[in-house]
């Protein structure tokens, strides 16, 4: 997406559904599927696409894409975190398999279960939202494109009248473009991963089996490897889609701005009540706000922390009252199509506003967040690291100014004890595994939020006890600017206290 095209141009996602929806006659599908698809939820997904906003196309096209750098990390010799082969490996063309288990459902007690929550690797190369499955990229030596095998649960009557309708062997193929699919519960399933292994050079995979038909993929390899004692065997694969996940394509970004704007929404919403007389009220009106702005739920536990609760990065107990005098702050945001939003507001809990002393922190963290934004560009050069290293500078110099004289590097990790920011995406910290020390490169979308916390310590300025600030933007990286996703959400003092009611 080119720097300055505006961030709600959802060319591919369907309209915010209007505030009355005319009651009309249900069209039943006649299709069942274990997740929305454009013919059983065409106010979400639209034609061509497996995933609100993502295409199919580009589904595949994320396969293909980790299918060359595959191949190219494979032929270039190296054996990070391998076990090297003696023989075919060596090859030119080797033949190349790439194992994902998707996660299981879990469980709280007895039969009440948390919310699904698929492996995000699996998800971005497939789309698949079902739960107790394998992808299997097979890579044959002269093949372009490669061949999707896939592990799904069975349609299952019994099982589907107590738990909806599953997608099933035959739609893992005909909706998903899986080129093979087996039951997870075949009893040819050991053979059928082995049978793959046996006729791959490489395999790529993770050892984190997270569902029980997963742990047949490891007996599978053992005993393969054990009988041939010819595979070289890589246990990074999720650092390798890191590479690919951390750049987001238009798409991605166009369902990400829809997020951050139902989530924006949502904060401003929140400025102009006054009636919120505890955090968990607080929590409550974000969390519905979001999904009537266009978001499908939180993107994660929020933290409401009011007063000297703040004091706790990640405060998600939420459970106090919140009173006049002090600050709330709030760091929530809702997920579309399964990508992330991510926010930090800190404002008054009045409508008379901060107080000076409030009033000079919360700029000071402001001027920093700024300023890192501003550096947060492919052409500068920085990383991520850099732009934490830049804030730290930036954050000893603003409390100086606010009068902690004695402030210097050696000390400011009291008062500013976390990173700078983050990749966002599919998780809210996203590809964990791609290094903070890169370089920032375009269409990567990370958060950037200082934040202060001044404890109830003599060493501090009374004044400045039991606060803490954290202010946090979405922040697509362009290539001589960036672009603010989450620019919704007003954080100018004055804004903030114009809309405080």
């Amino acid at each position: 997406m080119p720097p300055h095209v505006p961030i709600r141009a959802f060319s591919t996602l369907p309209p915010r559904l209007p505030k009355h929806t005319p009651r009309r006659r249900r069209v039943r599908a006649t299709l069942q599927s274990g997740q929305p698809l454009h013919e059983t939820r065409p106010h979400l997904v639209q034609p061509g696409q497996l995933t609100p906003g993502i295409s199919a196309a580009e589904y595949f096209s994320r396969r293909l894409r980790i299918a060359n750098a595959l191949r190219s990390r494979s032929t270039s010799g190296s054996t990070s975190n391998s076990r090297p082969s003696s023989s075919s490996s060596s090859s030119s063309c080797p033949s190349i398999l790439a194992i994902l288990a998707g996660n299981k459902v879990h469980y709280a007690s007895g039969p009440v279960f948390y919310p699904f929550q698929q492996n995000t690797d699996l998800f971005y190369l497939t789309g698949w939202n079902e739960p107790d499955s394998i992808a299997v990229l097979e890579l044959a030596p002269h093949e372009d494109e490669p061949i999707l095998h896939m592990v799904v649960p069975r349609k299952d009557p019994y099982m589907e009248l107590w738990q909806g309708a599953r997608t099933g062997v035959q739609g893992a193929m005909d909706i998903f473009n899986a080129d093979s699919a087996l039951a997870n519960d075949d009893p040819g399933l050991l053979q059928h991963i082995q049978s793959l292994v046996k006729r791959s050079d490489i395999i790529y995979y993770d050892g984190q089996w997270n569902n029980q038909y997963a742990s047949t993929i490891q007996k599978a390899i053992d005993s393969v490897s054990f009988a041939y004692r010819n595979k070289t065997i890589y246990k990074d694969l999720s650092r390798l889609v890191a590479a690919q996940r951390v750049i987001k394509s238009s798409a991605e970004l166009a369902v990400m701005a829809r997020a951050s704007y139902a989530s924006a929404l949502s904060f401003n919403e929140a400025l102009s009540q006054s009636a919120f007389l505890s955090e968990k009220q607080l929590q409550s009106f974000l969390e519905y706000r979001f999904i009537q702005n266009g978001a499908d739920k939180s993107a994660y536990v929020p933290v409401v922390a009011s007063g000297s609760n703040a004091l706790c990065v990640h405060y998600t107990i939420n459970d106090d009252l919140i009173y006049n005098d002090e600050l709330v702050l709030v760091d929530a945001a809702g997920s579309y199509g399964g990508y992330c939003s991510d926010i930090s507001r800190t404002w008054p809990a009045n409508a008379t506003g901060f107080t000076p002393a409030q009033k000079e922190l919360y700029q000071a963290v402001l001027n920093v967040q700024k300023q890192c934004i501003l550096q947060s560009t492919q052409a500068s050069g920085h990383s991520l690291n850099d732009i934490h290293q830049l804030s730290v500078d930036l954050m000893v110099q603003e409390l100086k100014n606010c009068g902690l004289a004695s402030i210097d590097r050696s000390k400011i990790n009291t008062l500013y004890p976390h990173y700078i920011g983050h990749n966002l995406g599919l998780d809210v910290h996203d590809a964990p595994e791609y290094s903070r020390l890169k370089p920032l490169q375009e269409n990567q979308v990370i958060t950037i939020e200082p934040g202060v916390y001044v404890p109830d310590d003599p060493a501090y300025p009374e004044h400045f006890r039991n606060i803490g600030i954290r202010i946090e933007d979405d922040i697509r990286v362009g290539i001589d600017d960036s672009q603010i996703l989450t620019i919704d959400a007003v954080k100018e003092i004055s804004d903030i206290e114009s809309r405080l009611a």
